[in-house]
This record gives structure tokens, sequence and C-alpha cells, in this order.
């Protein structure tokens, strides 16, 4: 084999072979340390953080908080937490009560653990961040399809400690996550079958339109009004209220409720 070309050829497929082989151990690794984190439990002591500052995961049926643990462990081993601001460390507890949380919106669901995301970002309080045109705004969060979430702790204790207000920062921004998985940001997560997004539409089209105009109107709603922004922030709103005020979405919007109790594979409104 004289050939520069065919030389060439055979080196880039042999390098072509050894990165499949690496990214297949890789994976084997990385899903091998995930079935030993998901066999370990939360300790008494956890869970009584739990109980003061996620309480929404303490409602869930024991069912579902067996389920849980395995998945909050792999979240904070898996993922990067970085202080920010006024925030000297990150501590276990505050990896803990956030991932608690998170875990609640892949319980119930196949899933891969926020693929999309690589760190969570945590300021002390709420923080300034420019807007699209440049102006300053205050913030308690926000979602990056790039691989990041940011965080004020003060108001994800404060989202944890009223399971009942239907206002959550962590279910929040991590619903958000889901949703940017589809490649954008739409207010239509990746769902199973062709149908299931016709179904999807045929809920949420009709609820996201009339709670804009109530909205619009002045008028009184379930929903947070922020989630009048757009699509969305309507489903992460939405999110929110469906693990947080159940009941009265259900009773307001049925069909919306059905489309992320099947999406979600849980049924808060029964807790």
């Amino acid at each position: 084999m004289n050939d520069p070309v065919e030389i060439l050829a055979v080196v880039a497929g042999g390098s072509f072979l050894v990165v499949m082989v690496l990214r297949q151990v890789r994976l084997f690794r990385k899903r091998a340390a995930r079935g030993e984190l998901a066999q370990e439990n939360l300790t008494p002591a956890e869970w009584e953080t739990l109980g003061k500052k996620a309480r929404i995961v303490k409602m869930a049926p024991v069912e579902v908080r067996d389920e849980l643990e395995g998945i909050i462990e792999v979240l904070m081993v898996e993922k990067n937490f970085e202080a920010c601001g006024d925030l000297e460390e990150v501590t276990e507890e505050m990896k803990l009560v956030i991932m608690a949380q998170a875990a609640l919106l892949l319980v119930g669901r196949e899933h891969e653990y926020f693929p999309l995301l690589k760190s969570v970002l945590i300021y002390p309080d709420a923080y300034q961040a420019r807007g699209p045109d440049g102006e300053e705004q205050t913030r308690l969060g926000e979602s990056w399809s790039s691989g990041s979430i940011i965080l004020s702790w003060k108001s994800v204790v404060k989202g944890g400690e009223d399971p009942g207000d239907g206002r959550n920062v962590v279910l929040h921004e991590f619903s958000h996550q889901l949703d940017q998985e589809n490649e954008a940001s739409s207010g239509v997560p990746v769902l199973d079958e062709r149908a299931d997004y016709q179904e999807w539409a045929a809920a949420f089209g009709p609820a996201y339109d009339e709670f804009t105009a109530r909205v619009d109107a002045g008028k009184r709603t379930v929903l947070d009004r922020y989630g009048a922004t757009n699509p969305a922030e309507f489903f992460a709103v939405g999110t929110e209220t469906f693990f947080e005020k159940g009941k009265q979405l259900r009773q307001r919007y049925a069909e919306l409720y059905e489309q992320m109790k099947d999406y979600y594979g849980l049924d808060p409104a029964e807790w």
C-alpha cells in the first residue's frame, strides 16, 4: 500500500475505531457507576432536611420516594455545582435540596438524568443579568440549553418550604431543561409517539389561549401569570402548578393536567 490517500484512509479508519471503542468504554463505566449510585439510600438526616426545605418531595407516595433516592444520588454526583456571587461554597445540603426536587421530574418516566445539563450555578439571592436588549434584569433562575442552570438559593429554599403556593424555581428551571431537549424551547418536550404531539397540542393550545386571555383581562388564574410570557414559560409554570397545585390545575384545566400526568408519570393531585 503505497498510495498516500489509501494510507491516510486506513489511519483515519483506525482512529475512528479507537474513538468509538473509547466512547463505548466511557458509556459502560458511566452506566455502571449510575447503577451503583441508584442502589444507595438517603440517610434519615437527609430525609429530615428534605422534610423542611423540599417538602413536596416528602409529600410524594412511599413508592415514589423509594425510586427518587437513586436518581438524587446520581444527579448529585454527575452534575457540577458552582458557587456564584457572594456564595462561599455549595454545600451537600444545597445539592440535596435542589436535586431532590429536580428528580421529581424524572422519577415517573424514561430519562437520561437531564442529558444537556452539566452545571448548576447558585447565587445566594436574586442576581443581575442582561436581558435580550442589553438591559439589566433581576432574576431568580434561568436555564440554558448549552448546559447550565442558574438558581437563587434563597428562592430555592422559599419554594421548597411552601409546597402549595405553585411557585418552585427548581421545578420551573429544570422543566425548561426537559423542554430544551427537543432542540427548541417551545413548551413541547420530547414525547414517545408522533400521536402524542397531537394530543399535547390539543390540550396545551386551548389552555394557553384561555389562560393568556384571563391574564390580559386581569382575572385570577390558578397558574402564575408569568406563564403568559410564551409557551415555554407556560410549560414551566404549568409544571410548578402540576406538582404544587395539582387539584386546582385538574379542576381548571383537566386536559392539560392529564397530559402532564401522562408525561411525568405521576399524579400529584392525589398526594
